[in-house]
């Protein structure tokens, strides 16, 4: 599992699969949730606006897992 600091108050769901490297583009996180592919605390979510706050787990096949950490 891989921590990624973050700003108080959260992060979107999009921006943090961008922001750790998961998807290149905002385009690639869309299809990604909508396709199902990604878990918010081993949970289908597909809200690219879902705000994540410190200790939320993501998860996408394929790559380690990411834990929010405020920073």
């Amino acid at each position: 599992m891989r921590d990624v600091e973050v700003r108080a108050g959260g992060i979107d769901l999009g921006q943090l699969l961008k922001f750790a490297g998961l998807v290149d583009t905002g385009g690639e996180a869309k299809v990604l949730l909508t396709a199902e592919q990604v878990q918010v605390n081993g949970e289908i979510d597909t809200r690219r606006g879902r705000t994540l706050r410190a200790g939320d787990v993501i998860t996408i096949p394929g790559a380690d897992p990411i834990r929010v950490v405020e920073a």
